[in-house]
Protein backbone atom coordinates (compact mmCIF):
# COMPACT_ATOMS: atom_id res chain seq x y z
CA UNK A 1 0.00 0.00 0.00
CA UNK A 2 1.09 3.58 -0.69
CA UNK A 3 -0.08 5.78 2.16
CA UNK A 4 0.42 9.11 3.86
CA UNK A 5 -0.62 10.00 7.39
CA UNK A 6 -0.83 13.41 9.04
CA UNK A 7 0.89 14.92 6.01
CA UNK A 8 1.48 18.66 6.27
CA UNK A 9 3.35 20.81 3.74
CA UNK A 10 3.83 24.55 4.15
CA UNK A 11 5.69 27.24 2.25
CA UNK A 12 6.30 29.86 4.92
CA UNK A 13 2.89 30.93 6.16
CA UNK A 14 1.08 29.39 3.18
CA UNK A 15 -0.55 26.00 3.62
CA UNK A 16 0.00 23.62 0.69
CA UNK A 17 -1.31 20.47 2.40
CA UNK A 18 -2.80 20.07 5.86
CA UNK A 19 -3.50 16.86 7.78
CA UNK A 20 -3.82 14.56 4.77
CA UNK A 21 -4.51 10.90 5.48
CA UNK A 22 -4.84 8.76 2.38
CA UNK A 23 -3.98 5.28 1.14
CA UNK A 24 -3.74 3.79 -2.34
CA UNK A 25 -4.06 0.01 -2.49
CA UNK A 26 -2.90 -2.26 -5.33
CA UNK A 27 -5.61 -2.28 -8.01
CA UNK A 28 -7.16 1.02 -6.88
CA UNK A 29 -7.84 3.71 -9.48
CA UNK A 30 -8.18 7.09 -7.75
CA UNK A 31 -8.65 10.54 -9.28
CA UNK A 32 -7.47 13.64 -7.41
CA UNK A 33 -9.60 16.71 -8.09
CA UNK A 34 -9.46 20.33 -7.02
CA UNK A 35 -9.00 23.90 -8.13
CA UNK A 36 -5.65 25.28 -9.26
CA UNK A 37 -3.42 25.56 -6.20
CA UNK A 38 -5.48 23.10 -4.14
CA UNK A 39 -2.39 20.96 -3.40
CA UNK A 40 -2.88 18.17 -5.94
CA UNK A 41 0.62 18.16 -7.45
CA UNK A 42 2.23 18.62 -4.03
CA UNK A 43 0.40 15.52 -2.81
CA UNK A 44 1.47 13.51 -5.86
CA UNK A 45 5.11 14.55 -5.48
CA UNK A 46 5.10 13.61 -1.79
CA UNK A 47 3.52 10.21 -2.53
CA UNK A 48 6.05 9.65 -5.31
CA UNK A 49 8.97 10.15 -2.95
CA UNK A 50 10.20 13.39 -4.50
CA UNK A 51 12.40 15.42 -2.21
CA UNK A 52 10.38 18.59 -1.82
CA UNK A 53 12.14 21.95 -1.93
CA UNK A 54 14.16 22.82 1.20
CA UNK A 55 12.06 25.98 1.58
CA UNK A 56 9.02 23.81 2.30
CA UNK A 57 8.18 22.60 5.78
CA UNK A 58 7.06 18.96 5.65
CA UNK A 59 5.77 16.74 8.43
CA UNK A 60 3.92 13.46 8.58
CA UNK A 61 4.71 10.08 7.05
CA UNK A 62 4.63 8.57 3.57
CA UNK A 63 4.91 4.78 3.51
CA UNK A 64 5.45 2.60 0.45
CA UNK A 65 4.53 -1.01 1.15
CA UNK A 66 5.00 -0.43 4.87
CA UNK A 67 8.41 1.31 4.69
CA UNK A 68 9.17 5.06 4.73
CA UNK A 69 9.40 6.01 1.09
CA UNK A 70 12.79 7.71 1.53
CA UNK A 71 14.23 4.45 2.89
CA UNK A 72 14.32 3.14 -0.70
CA UNK A 73 17.27 3.89 -2.94
CA UNK A 74 16.51 5.24 -6.43
CA UNK A 75 16.63 1.92 -8.35
CA UNK A 76 14.41 0.14 -5.82
CA UNK A 77 11.94 3.02 -5.84
CA UNK A 78 11.87 3.07 -9.64
CA UNK A 79 10.88 -0.59 -9.71
CA UNK A 80 7.92 0.01 -7.38
CA UNK A 81 6.41 3.26 -8.60
CA UNK A 82 6.32 5.26 -11.81
CA UNK A 83 5.53 8.96 -11.96
CA UNK A 84 4.28 10.86 -15.01
CA UNK A 85 4.87 14.53 -14.12
CA UNK A 86 2.87 17.41 -15.49
CA UNK A 87 5.86 18.79 -17.42
CA UNK A 88 8.95 16.97 -18.68
CA UNK A 89 12.05 18.42 -20.30
CA UNK A 90 14.88 16.67 -22.13
CA UNK A 91 18.29 18.15 -22.84
CA UNK A 92 18.84 16.16 -26.04
CA UNK A 93 16.78 15.24 -29.09
CA UNK A 94 15.95 11.70 -27.99
CA UNK A 95 13.65 9.62 -30.16
CA UNK A 96 10.32 8.47 -28.80
CA UNK A 97 11.68 4.93 -28.51
CA UNK A 98 14.66 6.16 -26.50
CA UNK A 99 12.33 8.06 -24.15
CA UNK A 100 10.14 5.00 -23.65
CA UNK A 101 13.25 2.87 -23.04
CA UNK A 102 14.28 5.20 -20.21
CA UNK A 103 11.43 3.61 -18.27
CA UNK A 104 13.49 0.40 -18.23
CA UNK A 105 16.69 1.99 -16.93
CA UNK A 106 16.32 0.44 -13.46
CA UNK A 107 16.05 -3.01 -15.05
CA UNK A 108 19.22 -2.92 -17.14
CA UNK A 109 17.96 -1.51 -20.46
CA UNK A 110 18.93 -4.55 -22.54
CA UNK A 111 17.41 -5.91 -25.74
CA UNK A 112 14.38 -7.29 -23.89
CA UNK A 113 13.81 -3.89 -22.29
CA UNK A 114 13.92 -2.20 -25.70
CA UNK A 115 11.26 -4.65 -26.88
CA UNK A 116 9.13 -3.71 -23.87
CA UNK A 117 9.57 -0.02 -24.73
CA UNK A 118 8.16 -0.72 -28.22
CA UNK A 119 5.20 -2.58 -26.74
CA UNK A 120 4.55 0.29 -24.33
CA UNK A 121 4.60 2.77 -27.21
CA UNK A 122 2.03 0.64 -29.02
CA UNK A 123 -0.18 0.51 -25.92
CA UNK A 124 -0.02 4.31 -25.65
CA UNK A 125 -0.96 4.65 -29.36
CA UNK A 126 2.50 6.01 -30.13
CA UNK A 127 4.20 3.13 -31.98
CA UNK A 128 4.27 5.15 -35.21
CA UNK A 129 6.31 7.83 -33.40
CA UNK A 130 9.14 5.48 -32.35
CA UNK A 131 11.85 6.97 -34.56
CA UNK A 132 10.67 10.57 -34.30
CA UNK A 133 12.73 12.97 -32.18
CA UNK A 134 10.89 14.46 -29.24
CA UNK A 135 11.22 18.14 -30.32
CA UNK A 136 9.34 17.31 -33.55
CA UNK A 137 6.28 15.99 -31.69
CA UNK A 138 3.15 17.85 -30.71
CA UNK A 139 2.24 18.27 -27.04
CA UNK A 140 -0.25 15.42 -27.22
CA UNK A 141 2.23 13.12 -28.95
CA UNK A 142 4.85 13.87 -26.32
CA UNK A 143 2.33 13.09 -23.59
CA UNK A 144 1.66 9.67 -25.10
CA UNK A 145 5.39 8.93 -25.38
CA UNK A 146 5.97 9.91 -21.74
CA UNK A 147 3.06 7.69 -20.73
CA UNK A 148 4.73 4.82 -22.61
CA UNK A 149 7.88 5.34 -20.50
CA UNK A 150 5.81 5.12 -17.30
CA UNK A 151 4.03 1.97 -18.51
CA UNK A 152 7.34 0.39 -19.51
CA UNK A 153 8.65 1.02 -16.00
CA UNK A 154 5.88 -1.17 -14.54
CA UNK A 155 5.54 -3.60 -17.45
CA UNK A 156 6.00 -6.94 -15.70
CA UNK A 157 2.70 -8.71 -15.07
CA UNK A 158 3.95 -10.16 -11.80
CA UNK A 159 6.14 -8.58 -9.15
CA UNK A 160 7.29 -9.48 -5.64
CA UNK A 161 5.76 -6.29 -4.20
CA UNK A 162 2.79 -4.03 -5.00
CA UNK A 163 3.43 -1.20 -7.47
CA UNK A 164 1.92 2.21 -8.16
CA UNK A 165 1.45 4.59 -11.10
CA UNK A 166 1.15 8.33 -10.34
CA UNK A 167 -0.09 10.61 -13.13
CA UNK A 168 -0.12 14.43 -12.94
CA UNK A 169 -2.73 15.80 -15.37
CA UNK A 170 -2.09 13.06 -17.97
CA UNK A 171 -4.95 14.19 -20.25
CA UNK A 172 -4.14 17.92 -20.32
CA UNK A 173 -2.48 17.95 -23.77
CA UNK A 174 -4.62 15.25 -25.38
CA UNK A 175 -7.51 15.44 -27.82
CA UNK A 176 -10.86 14.03 -26.77
CA UNK A 177 -10.37 10.54 -28.21
CA UNK A 178 -6.92 10.17 -26.68
CA UNK A 179 -8.17 11.35 -23.27
CA UNK A 180 -10.54 8.40 -23.18
CA UNK A 181 -7.96 6.05 -24.69
CA UNK A 182 -5.33 6.97 -22.10
CA UNK A 183 -7.59 6.53 -19.09
CA UNK A 184 -9.15 3.30 -20.37
CA UNK A 185 -5.69 1.94 -21.17
CA UNK A 186 -4.24 2.87 -17.79
CA UNK A 187 -7.16 1.36 -15.93
CA UNK A 188 -6.97 -1.93 -17.87
CA UNK A 189 -3.16 -2.05 -17.60
CA UNK A 190 -3.31 -1.52 -13.84
CA UNK A 191 -6.10 -4.04 -13.32
CA UNK A 192 -4.15 -6.74 -15.20
CA UNK A 193 -1.05 -6.14 -13.08
CA UNK A 194 -2.59 -5.21 -9.73
CA UNK A 195 -1.12 -1.70 -9.86
CA UNK A 196 -2.54 1.18 -7.83
CA UNK A 197 -3.21 4.31 -9.92
CA UNK A 198 -3.44 7.90 -8.73
CA UNK A 199 -4.29 10.47 -11.42
CA UNK A 200 -4.74 14.22 -11.11
CA UNK A 201 -7.61 15.30 -13.37
CA UNK A 202 -9.54 18.50 -14.01
CA UNK A 203 -12.42 16.98 -15.97
CA UNK A 204 -15.07 15.81 -13.51
CA UNK A 205 -16.76 13.64 -16.13
CA UNK A 206 -13.56 11.76 -16.95
CA UNK A 207 -13.05 11.19 -13.24
CA UNK A 208 -16.64 9.95 -12.86
CA UNK A 209 -16.23 7.50 -15.75
CA UNK A 210 -12.79 6.03 -15.04
CA UNK A 211 -12.02 6.37 -11.31
CA UNK A 212 -13.20 3.96 -8.66
CA UNK A 213 -12.71 6.67 -6.06
CA UNK A 214 -12.22 10.42 -6.17
CA UNK A 215 -10.35 12.57 -3.71
CA UNK A 216 -11.19 16.30 -3.64
CA UNK A 217 -8.78 18.90 -2.25
CA UNK A 218 -9.53 22.52 -1.45
CA UNK A 219 -6.91 24.91 -0.10
CA UNK A 220 -4.65 22.01 0.87
CA UNK A 221 -7.35 20.15 2.78
CA UNK A 222 -9.12 16.92 1.92
CA UNK A 223 -12.82 17.81 1.72
CA UNK A 224 -14.21 14.60 0.21
CA UNK A 225 -13.13 11.06 -0.60
CA UNK A 226 -15.19 8.18 -1.95
CA UNK A 227 -16.90 6.76 -5.03
CA UNK A 228 -17.79 9.33 -7.72
CA UNK A 229 -21.57 8.94 -7.32
CA UNK A 230 -21.36 9.74 -3.61
CA UNK A 231 -18.78 12.51 -3.78
CA UNK A 232 -19.59 14.44 -6.96
CA UNK A 233 -22.79 16.10 -5.80
CA UNK A 234 -23.93 19.63 -6.72
CA UNK A 235 -23.18 20.83 -3.19
CA UNK A 236 -19.66 19.40 -3.17
CA UNK A 237 -18.91 20.76 -6.64
CA UNK A 238 -20.12 24.19 -5.54
CA UNK A 239 -17.89 24.04 -2.46
CA UNK A 240 -14.82 22.62 -4.19
CA UNK A 241 -14.91 24.39 -7.54
CA UNK A 242 -17.13 27.49 -7.16
CA UNK A 243 -19.41 26.53 -10.05
CA UNK A 244 -23.09 25.63 -10.31
CA UNK A 245 -23.67 21.97 -11.15
CA UNK A 246 -26.33 19.44 -12.00
CA UNK A 247 -25.70 15.70 -11.87
CA UNK A 248 -27.56 13.70 -14.52
CA UNK A 249 -27.71 10.11 -15.75
CA UNK A 250 -25.10 9.56 -18.47
CA UNK A 251 -26.81 8.35 -21.67
CA UNK A 252 -23.76 6.33 -22.83
CA UNK A 253 -22.02 5.16 -19.65
CA UNK A 254 -22.97 3.77 -16.26
CA UNK A 255 -21.65 6.91 -14.60
CA UNK A 256 -22.83 10.34 -13.49
CA UNK A 257 -22.91 13.10 -16.12
CA UNK A 258 -21.99 16.44 -14.58
CA UNK A 259 -23.15 19.69 -16.18
CA UNK A 260 -21.51 22.87 -14.86
CA UNK A 261 -21.94 26.60 -15.38
CA UNK A 262 -20.55 29.78 -13.92
CA UNK A 263 -22.23 30.82 -10.71
CA UNK A 264 -23.93 34.20 -10.66
CA UNK A 265 -21.45 35.28 -7.96
CA UNK A 266 -18.03 33.70 -7.44
CA UNK A 267 -17.51 34.95 -3.91
CA UNK A 268 -17.55 32.43 -1.11
CA UNK A 269 -16.62 32.26 2.50
CA UNK A 270 -13.02 31.66 3.48
CA UNK A 271 -12.13 28.13 4.65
Amino acid sequence: MLACSHLHVRAGWRRLLEEIDFSLAPGDCVAVLGENGAGKSTLLRALGGERLRPALSVSGRVLLNGRPIHAYDAPALARLRAVLPQHTETAFAFTALEIAALGRFAFGAGAADRAIARQALALADAAHLAERELPTLSGGERARVQLAAALAQLWERECDAPRYLLLDEPTAALDLAHQHHLLATVRAFAAERGIGVLAILHDLNLAAQYAQRVLVLRDGRLIAHGCPRRVLTPALIDEGFAVAARVLAHPLKNAPLIATAQRSALTRSAP
